[in-house]
């Protein structure tokens, strides 16, 4: 059977297999398309897809430079490459978005468009258009260098450890070990090699912030955290929502994450908890080893997908055989996982850093997650729609590690699915309080502007104390003082975080319905997908079946929920 085949989107204005790499290239264009007539109805919206496809094709050019670049950092010409889209082209690129947002605001034509099928388009790009200040070009340049500055720090991180050169993420499984005093050994190796550039990136970080606050100020705005909340649209919550949440996580997860870490301090038998004592197994049974490689990983992978529904399975299998993995760890390798999209072609890609963990079975059902979010919305015929809220792709991801932990026997014996399953869900609670810390942090960095390293170390402490678990670093407290350079989010994008924590509440209502009502769970799931970006992020997540909602109210019964599934798992 040939499986899953995308549907072919030819161009309705642009020529095929049109080749836009230098601004030569790619700047008439853009003139091209700011002569096009836009006094109707008909001719603005096929502005609007012209507009669409143009910023397709020269958006995927920096997705592949993009790609290329984290799947080998020390790679000098995949580096020059795309140092040279985000010098030469985005800041070039910025003043035309701007050009073309005003001929479809300032156009009468406007007016004779369906209000509500046009609604969340419009909405944005008012609030792009208040934002946009050309003198700030050149500061989200210097940002976009001093980022990539962070991901080749990183990417660059080795030890040598029983006689090999491994990355930090290759040092991971070593966690698992039984041997109490390996772990510690292969721990604080891995704490010792990051410090190592603690001043350079406390340096780093220091130099990212005068450029943010500059474009805040250009903006028009007082605080920085005032304009991240307007330019990441969050339109349908704000500052006090996320303290809420803060607040939500501190009463009503926080107490859970400390009852499992106690659970598991008395599994262990130690006297205290330590930081190389989180990852092993608690009863001291052998690590989770589901996969030799990253091909097992792959095929059993979409085996679950197909468990899932079996059109997802399709998908995946179709990703899997035209190249749109890239899966191994490997020395100058970007740290992390992420899925982008191929946006002309309309297509998903996935990466990641896999070792041989039960945590990357997860990571790739997470981007699996994004990449069926892609394909769903990808018959969209407005470019805009065809993305949406982070908040709510990050559900799309999140649902599916849940939905996904239910059909494990590709990877497992019943047990040690049980063992995963679990392991899944001890990590939701766990992960809800750092995610409350890292964005209670941001909020403490941009409304202190002018801070020292000293009281920004403070403020971590404190954070840490109130969100954080009952781990004892005597002897490392360093290491927890930095831990946050470890947060690749707080150095390449401010205030994208709680995101996770939103998207996270989403999930869990869903995959709660899925326990009772899997087909009705799936059946939603799906239908909310392939709306893309056209609803606002409260219809998107009651489309989903779910509730948008920061509050004790909501978070309160569905860590209940996880307890007593907990509680039916033997540890």
């Amino acid at each position: 059977m040939p499986g899953y085949i995308p549907t072919p989107y030819p161009h309705e204005w642009l020529p095929e297999n049109l080749s836009l790499t230098t601004w030569g290239e790619i700047e008439p264009w853009y003139e091209k398309l700011l002569a096009l007539p836009t006094s109707t109805a008909h001719e603005l919206e096929r502005f609007l897809v012209a507009a669409g496809e143009l910023g397709g094709v020269v958006g995927q050019v920096g997705v592949k430079r993009y790609i290329a670049m984290t799947c080998q950092t020390d790679d000098a010409t995949s580096k020059a490459a795309y140092l040279d889209f985000v010098r030469e082209i985005e800041p070039r690129l910025k003043p035309i978005h701007n050009d073309i947002r005003a001929r479809f605001l300032d156009s009468p034509a406007r007016a004779d468009l369906p209000a509500g099928e046009y609604f969340v388009f419009t909405r944005a790009l008012v609030n792009r258009r208040e934002l946009y200040r050309e003198a700030n070009i050149a500061r989200e340049t210097q940002l976009a260098e001093l980022e990539q500055r962070y991901q080749e720090i990183i990417g660059a991180m080795t030890v040598s450890y029983r006689g090999q050169e491994r990355t930090l993420a290759q040092m991971a499984p070593f966690l698992e070990e039984n041997d109490r005093g390996a772990r510690r050994e292969a721990w604080a190796l891995s704490a010792s090699r990051r410090l190592a550039d603690q001043g350079t990136l406390d340096d780093l970080f220091d130099q990212m912030l005068e450029p943010r606050f500059a474009i805040a100020r250009e903006a028009g705005f007082e605080s920085f955290v005032e304009y991240s909340f307007r330019n990441r649209e969050r339109f349908d919550y704000g500052v006090a929502d996320a303290e809420r949440f803060h607040e939500a996580v501190e009463h009503a997860v926080v107490p859970l994450a400390r009852k499992i870490q106690a659970e598991r301090q008395s599994a262990l038998g130690v006297d205290s908890l330590r930081p190389w004592d989180l990852a092993v197994d608690p009863l001291l049974r052998a690590p989770l080893k589901p996969f030799a490689d990253v091909e097992q990983l792959a095929t059993r992978a979409e085996t679950i997908f197909h468990e899932v529904d079996p059109g997802l399975g399709d998908q995946f299998g179709f990703m899997r055989r035209t190249g749109l993995l890239d899966l191994a760890n490997r020395k100058g390798k970007a740290p992390g996982g992420y899925q982008t999209t191929l946006e002309d072609d309309r297509l998903p890609f996935i990466f990641m850093n896999a070792v041989g963990l039960d945590s990357d079975v997860r990571t790739l059902l997470h981007e699996g997650g994004h990449a069926f979010h892609t394909l769903a919305c990808r018959g969209e015929r407005l470019a805009a729609y065809r993305e949406c809220p982070l908040e709510f792709c990050e559900v799309a991801s999140m649902t599916m590690e849940l939905l996904g932990a239910k059909h494990l026997a590709p990877f497992y014996e019943s047990a040690d699915a049980d063992r995963s399953n679990r392991r899944l869900l001890e990590g939701i609670v766990l992960i809800l309080p750092w995610i409350a810390t890292v964005d209670a942090f941001q909020h403490w960095i941009y409304n202190h502007p002018g801070h020292t390293r000293e009281q920004r170390k403070r403020a971590w402490r404190e954070l840490l104390d109130r969100f954080g678990g009952d781990v004892d670093y005597s002897g490392f407290e360093a290491a927890r003082d930095h831990s946050w350079h470890r947060q690749l989010h707080i150095f390449l994008y401010p205030f994208y975080y709680i995101e996770y924590g939103i998207a996270q509440l989403g999930a869990l209502q869903i995959w709660h319905r899925s326990l009772s009502d899997w087909a009705g769970a799936v059946g939603a799931y799906k239908s909310a997908l392939a709306l893309g970006g056209t609803r606002p992020l409260p219809e998107l997540f009651a489309a989903a079946g779910a509730r948008f909602d920061l509050g004790e109210s909501l978070i309160t019964p569905l860590m209940d929920a996880v307890k007593r599934e907990l509680e039916r798992m033997a540890i």
